[in-house]
């Protein structure tokens, strides 16, 4: 078998043809519901208590604060009321020794501060007179809640959520380990240490990132209909939507307490772990092995053929696989006249191709999208990237091919998640009579137009998903093979996916975290003073 048979067949194992997406897509819808009814469904649903996206006419300051890893992130964002909003932004690595502190108190107490070095920097006048009216909160004229910076704090470790500014942390992860932090209120633990530093920041809003992504999406999108869905396809992937608060059944188990006035709340799905019983999705030896040999076997299926963290080293399976074939000659010659540069291809022996992570999903980006003479990138790039010395000019198409098609697949299984999602909302099912209409671009963006052009869609018509993460970004034609999936799927159609615009959000555990805060200080006022809203579509 000559190599590019060989590569052609490897690269068939990755197809995800019509009948498997839709498949996938009833499976999908099937596990929504399951985790809207109950708790402890693969679909975990988790409802975020957050029951309003703004509509881009919001304004005023607001403040975030990020705590995803190894740095503390802290912004403030003013909000113009026009979908544009400015950003004031300072970033601070965690010592190690916080990360591993006897106590909470001792990592809380070093965010907080943080909170106030940036303050002083910042906005030293508010922050002066916040101070003096907390030391002043007996006197008649004294402090008043509605002065303070209502903060949203995006925590990007397992918690469970027990309402829009509290939630228990469930267990540490990337590096941090403080045991006594474990079955706690984040929110309050940070609130605790801002009181004991007069600081006027109350602690408004507990963000989930994706959560932050459909919300700033929402304030800063075009149009008049309200953003359905925040999804991240990057490093890992997940998803939030807006869901009837009449379809969310376990929340009559889990809490009464939440603004039930839009009759809506946003989803956290944690899709990453859909079908982790494997009913429907694809699989091939290069997933099974990597599923095998990770850190959690069995779990996070869906997310282990997506993101960002697997695509790389899916790829990396399957050219191994390909090597080890002795009958196939690829990125190996039995002499010079064979290869096209007249040399041998040889592969150091300190290979990342021989480690397990070692290649990285931006290899699948850069060699996906070389249109260069004799594919001089890619060879190119196994040089630096993998130490493959002298491949080939059919090398670099094998391993084009196989790039292109785990890409390919990646995007499909995506379009199960935002089809789905798109069916199960009935969102499809509302349209109006308009004759203002907006061309949907495969960029997401938007332009006027005649409302004889068949591209045409009405602005009231159009299905906003708002997305980030460098998968989506910048893996060449994710997009268009998202699309080309969304088109296969009947209820959609053709004509459905025309309606469906995808744009990219980005900051959402910065602008999103402030627009929730945002959500959560209306959810407090009165009726007769809350930020407009979209209402239910």
């Amino acid at each position: 078998m000559s190599l590019m048979e060989e590569a052609a067949r490897v690269a068939a194992e990755f197809e995800y043809p019509a009948e498997a997406v839709n498949k996938g897509v009833k499976e999908f819808m099937k596990e929504m519901d399951e985790g809207l009814e109950k708790v402890g469904a693969t679909l975990s649903q988790i409802p975020t208590y957050v029951t309003a996206v703004p509509n881009g006419t919001e304004k005023g300051l607001y403040m975030a604060v990020d705590l995803g890893g190894t740095n503390f992130r802290v912004c403030s964002i003013h909000l113009n009321g026009d979908t544009t909003f400015s950003l004031t932004q300072s970033k601070v690595a965690i010592p190690r020794e916080m990360m591993v502190a006897k106590t909470a108190q001792e990592l809380f107490s070093f965010l907080a501060r943080q909170i106030q070095v940036f303050l002083k920097t910042h906005h030293e006048e508010h922050y002066e007179a916040g101070v003096r009216r907390r030391q002043t909160m007996s006197a008649a004229d004294g402090y008043k809640d509605e002065e303070n910076f209502y903060l949203g704090f995006t925590f990007s470790f397992p918690v469970d959520q027990l309402g829009i500014n509290s939630g228990k942390l469930i267990r540490w992860t990337k590096g941090f380990d403080i045991e006594d932090a474990v079955g706690k209120d984040v929110c309050a633990l940070l609130q605790d240490e801002i009181d004991k530093l007069h600081l006027p920041v109350k602690v408004a809003a507990l963000v989930n990132d994706t959560v932050g992504t459909l919300m700033a999406r929402s304030y800063t999108s075009p149009g008049k209909t309200g953003t359905l869905l925040g999804a991240i396809f990057g490093t890992g992937t997940n998803g939030a939507y807006v869901e009837k608060l009449e379809k969310v059944k376990k929340m009559a188990s889990v809490s009464n307490d939440y603004d039930k006035s839009t009759g809506e709340m946003i989803i956290n799905t944690e899709w990453g772990s859909f079908d982790n019983h494997m009913s429907v999705l694809p699989n091939t030896p290069y997933d099974e092995d990597l599923d095998k040999e990770s850190v959690n076997p069995g779990i996070q299926m869906f997310e282990k053929r997506i993101s960002g963290m697997f695509l790389g080293e899916i790829l990396r399976r399957a050219m191994l696989s390909m090597m080890n074939k002795s009958h196939v000659s690829f990125l190996k010659d039995e002499h010079s006249g064979v290869n096209d540069v007249h040399s041998t291809t040889t592969i150091d022996d300190d290979s990342a191709l021989y480690k397990q992570w070692g290649l990285d999903t931006s290899f699948l980006s850069i060699v996906s999208e070389d249109h260069s003479p004799n594919l001089r990138i890619v060879r190119q790039t196994l040089d630096r990237d993998l130490s493959v010395n002298a491949a080939s000019f059919e090398d670099a198409e094998a391993v084009k091919m196989l790039a292109r098609a785990i890409g390919r697949r990646a995007a499909r299984l995506s379009a199960v998640a935002l089809g789905a999602i798109v069916i199960s909302t009935g969102r499809l099912n509302k349209t109006t009579i308009n004759t203002s209409t907006t061309a949907i671009t495969t960029e997401g963006k938007s332009s006027e137009t005649n409302a004889e052009t068949s591209e045409a869609v009405k602005e009231e018509d159009v299905i906003d998903i708002g997305v980030d993460g460098s998968v989506v970004e910048y893996y060449p034609g994710f997009e268009d093979y998202l699309r080309e999936a969304l088109r296969e799927i009947p209820e959609i159609g053709p004509e459905g996916e025309k309606r469906i615009r995808i744009g990219i959000a980005k900051d959402g555990s910065g602008v999103g975290a402030a627009l929730i805060a945002l959500v959560a200080r209306s959810a407090e006022k009165s009726h007769s003073d809350h930020i407009p809203v979209r209402g239910p579509q």
